[in-house]
């Protein structure tokens, strides 16, 4: 009787692994790629805003934002976590 009780459970255990290992763990990586990426930010790297604005950082400054230099005299003060991705020299083109 108990055996029958536990093999009712057998399908919603199988449901939650594979949300797990389908949704939860990738998002995970995601998370830790990202803060990977913003703490490694310096002067000189081209980065993309959440709002869509590409520029170069300027100046990281101590308190979890950059100077971001999007002309070559206009200068944006974004918050760190809102950089999206950071681009490699030869995907900009100009």
């Amino acid at each position: 009787m108990e055996a029958q009780g536990f093999a009712q459970f057998i399908p919603l255990i199988l449901i939650f692994v594979i949300f797990y290992f389908f949704l939860i763990r990738p998002q995970q990586k995601r998370v830790k790629d990202h803060k990977a990426m913003v703490e490694s930010l310096k002067r000189g790297d081209e980065v993309i805003t959440s709002g869509g604005i590409i520029g170069t950082v300027d100046r990281v400054l101590e308190d979890d934002r950059i100077e971001v230099l999007i002309n070559s005299d206009i200068k944006v003060q974004v918050i760190k976590s809102t950089i999206t991705s950071l681009l490699k020299k030869e995907e900009v083109k100009k």
